[in-house]
């Protein structure tokens, strides 16, 4: 079922998951974020970015682990608190919300936590 965007339709998969991240823009982001229920914040915009950065290098979503480095770096916290902050960040888990507000296919490869 496509999501629509700025009236343009967008292909998702069956879990609402973008079928191509290119098409995925900050407009996506606020839209699946609304349908999420979150309002994205300065922190959510930088793990998005740090995502969409991780993405374009390696073509692969970031695994959690991968995000909770980036807001140790980022926060200045332990590896813990990163963790608890990133879940915070995104109740309903790294994948169902966060990969998906940054534009990621789901991923299948690994778990997220």
């Amino acid at each position: 079922m496509p999501i629509e965007v700025n009236g343009k339709s967008i292909e998702t998969d069956y879990e609402n998951f973008l079928v191509d991240p290119r098409d995925w823009n900050e407009d996506v982001a606020k839209e699946y974020a609304r349908l999420e229920g979150l309002e994205l914040t300065e922190t959510h915009w930088k793990v998005i970015k740090f995502m969409r950065e991780y993405y374009n290098e390696h073509l692969t979503p970031a695994d959690v682990r991968h995000v909770t480095k980036f807001l140790v770096d980022e926060l200045g916290t332990d590896k813990k608190d990163a963790k608890k902050r990133l879940f915070e960040l995104f109740p309903y888990g790294y994948v169902k919300q966060g990969c998906k507000i940054a534009g990621m296919r789901k991923p299948r490869m690994w778990s997220t936590g």
